[in-house]
């Protein structure tokens, strides 16, 4: 048997492989498939409203923090010690309910030797007068020197001072006296005891014996960028909004809603240098007590109302990698045309447009899959029986199969 050399066992290179690649171009070209970029593709048939204006509340969602209506710090107007706490911390106290009493023993001793001493200055004024009243007949006669009927006169009156001086003695004693019981300044929710039984309470001490916090009604401070508020008050004075409901809704941190609405009360008039924002001061029913003071809260309100604004369903604006909103709109030729606009809202179910569009603007709202400028549509009122489809992905290659649907069929918008 003949044994054949390694060097002819070696592959022989396909001298074909060139030919067939050739020929499958050459059927490739035969094909008479179209170029897609130089061909339009013809629009499906879409839906469309006319655009319309409405008036349309300008909404604002601000966060905020619940401040006690009333707030008043329990403080001792006399000094001396402390004997009784009459009052439950964390309970409802009402205004002038007694809370602390202090020792009054000093201060009654102080009555009664005011009321001592007024006696004793009535009691010389009383024979005062009637000295002078002795001394005048006597000086007319001129019996006893006219000087001393002017002596005994005004002895008397200087008695007579005497008495109004013990009197305001006697009234600032009753009054420091009654200071000795400490009344509850305003009607509210106290809190704990800063000061403790046996505790010396001086009139002149910082901190407080108990705070009271009047929760009904209660206020909610919100916090508004001045940049918004202010372009809101120049649209306001330009006529492009009208003034909107001073109502407002709070939603409570956990998402539950407050059954009782609130109303705006006021706004700052400085801004906030650190925050560059501005307080604006809501003011709520409590009866129950369900808000307290310190709690984190959302309040809702329309601060004004737009005349001239656009609402249209939200799938039919769209948005750009940008961010950039747009409209397909249904042109007069009958073609898809996009237009910007500025949608930075929405009401309901609808997108609110402030800007780019027109009344009478026909605005594509079925049938936007796949949709680009400059496309031949057919358009429909989006009210009508009509079945609306989006644009065909093969439409011109004679398939006759819609995109995404089965052959024949057409796929609503």
């Amino acid at each position: 048997m003949k044994i054949l050399p390694p060097s002819a066992l070696r592959l022989r290179p396909r001298r074909s492989l060139p030919f067939v690649l050739i020929a499958a171009a050459a059927l490739s070209a035969c094909s008479g498939e179209p170029d897609q970029s130089q061909t339009q593709r013809p629009g499906g048939t879409v839906g469309y409203i006319v655009a319309q204006t409405s008036t349309v509340p300008v909404g604002v969602t601000l966060s905020g923090r619940t401040v006690a209506f009333e707030t008043s710090e329990v403080r001792p107007q006399v000094t001396g010690v402390i004997r009784k706490r009459l009052f439950t911390e964390g309970s409802y106290v009402k205004a002038g309910q007694p809370l602390f009493e202090i020792d009054p023993s000093l201060y009654r001793a102080a009555v009664n030797q005011a009321e001592a001493n007024l006696a004793s200055a009535r009691a010389t004024a009383e024979a005062a007068t009637v000295k002078a009243d002795r001394y005048r007949p006597l000086a007319d006669m001129e019996a006893i020197a006219r000087q001393d009927y002017t002596d005994a006169l005004s002895e008397a009156r200087v008695a007579k001072a005497a008495i109004a001086q013990n009197a305001a003695t006697l009234d600032t004693a009753r009054i420091n006296l009654r200071f000795t019981s400490v009344p509850a300044p305003i009607s509210g929710r106290i809190g704990r005891s800063l000061a403790t039984v046996g505790a010396l309470a001086s009139a002149t001490q910082a901190d407080p014996l108990a705070v009271i916090q009047r929760m009904d009604p209660i206020f909610v401070d919100m916090q508004q960028s001045a940049t918004e508020l202010t372009a809101l008050r120049r649209r306001l004075a330009e006529g492009g909004v009208m003034p909107g409901s001073t109502a407002v809704r709070l939603q409570l941190d956990g998402g539950t809603t407050y059954p009782i609405t609130g109303t705006v009360q006021f706004s700052e008039v400085t801004v906030d240098q650190t925050t560059g924002t501005v307080t604006l001061r809501a003011r709520f029913l409590n009866p129950n007590g369900v808000l307290l003071p310190g709690m984190f809260v959302t309040a809702m309100f329309d601060q004004a109302s737009d005349p001239n604004a656009f609402l249209v369903p939200q799938n039919a604006v769209q948005r750009d990698f940008d961010g950039t909103a747009f409209l397909m709109l249904v042109s007069a030729d009958g073609k898809a045309v996009r237009r910007k606009v500025t949608s930075e809202r929405t009401y309901g179910t609808n997108a609110v447009v402030t800007s780019g569009l027109k009344r009478g603007d026909k605005v594509i709202v079925q049938g936007l899959n796949g949709l680009r400028q400059g496309t031949p549509i057919k358009a429909v009122p989006s009210t009508a029986p009509q079945k609306v489809v989006p644009p065909r992905e093969d439409a011109g290659e004679g398939s006759g199969q819609g995109s995404g649907g089965r052959p024949g069929t057409k796929t609503g918008g």
